[in-house]
C-alpha cells in the first residue's frame, strides 16, 4: 500500500495541520511517511499545500509530480491541482470554495460540504478534521483511532480538552460523504 496525497487551499484552513495528523497516524500505525508542506510567508489568506505519502514499504522521495488524492479547499488549488491527480485517483472537496467544479471523467469526484458542517457544529475550526473524515473514508489509509492518537502527538497539551471535538468532526465528515 502507498498512498500519495496533496491537501491544499489557503492559508488558515487547517492545511499543514490536517497533513500533521495524518502524517502522525501513518506512523501510529507503523507505516512509512513523509511530510513536506508549501506555503507562503503569509500566516493567513496565502497559499498552502502539504504533500504526505503513507506507505508499508520504504519512501523513496517526498516529491510528486501527480497524486493518489487531493483533499482541494480553493478554486486555486483545483484549477493547479485537479489535472495532477491519477487516474483511477479521488479528488476531495469542499464546493464553498469552488467557482468551477472538477471536469475529469477518469477520477473520483466527493464534494463534501465541511464548512456549512462546521457552521452546524458551533466551531469552523473543526473545519479541516470534517475534511479527514472524508478523507479516512474513501482511502483507506489510516485508521481512526490513528488520527486520534496523532491528535494528541499534534496538539499542544493545553488544547487536548479538544480532542473529542475533533473525534466527532471526523465521524461528521466519515457521514457527509
Amino acid at each position: 500500500m502507498k498512498e500519495e496525497i496533496i491537501i491544499a487551499g489557503f492559508g488558515g484552513q487547517g492545511v499543514l495541520s490536517m497533513g500533521k495528523i495524518l502524517a502522525y497516524a501513518g506512523l501510529m500505525d507503523n507505516l512509512e511517511v513523509t511530510w513536506m508542506p508549501s506555503y507562503g510567508p503569509e500566516q493567513r489568506g496565502g497559499t498552502a499545500n502539504v504533500t504526505v505519502i503513507v506507505s508499508d514499504q520504504p519512501i523513496s522521495s517526498p516529491v510528486l509530480d501527480s497524486y493518489d488524492t487531493a483533499v482541494l479547499l480553493n478554486q486555486q488549488s483545483l484549477d493547479k491541482f485537479e489535472s495532477k491527480v491519477k487516474p483511477g485517483g479521488t479528488i476531495i472537496y469542499d464546493p464553498s470554495g469552488i467557482h468551477h467544479l472538477p471536469t475529469r471523467k477518469d477520477i473520483n469526484i466527493v464534494s463534501v460540504d465541511a464548512m456549512t458542517a462546521a457552521i452546524e457544529m458551533n466551531n469552523t475550526k473543526t473545519y479541516n478534521m470534517i475534511l479527514l473524515g472524508a478523507l479516512l473514508k474513501h482511502r483507506n489509509i489510516v485508521s481512526v483511532d490513528a488520527v486520534i492518537r496523532g491528535l494528541k502527538k499534534t496538539l499542544p497539551e493545553r488544547h487536548h480538552h479538544l480532542i473529542p471535538l475533533n473525534e466527532k468532526a471526523i465521524e461528521r465528515g466519515m457521514s457527509l460523504s
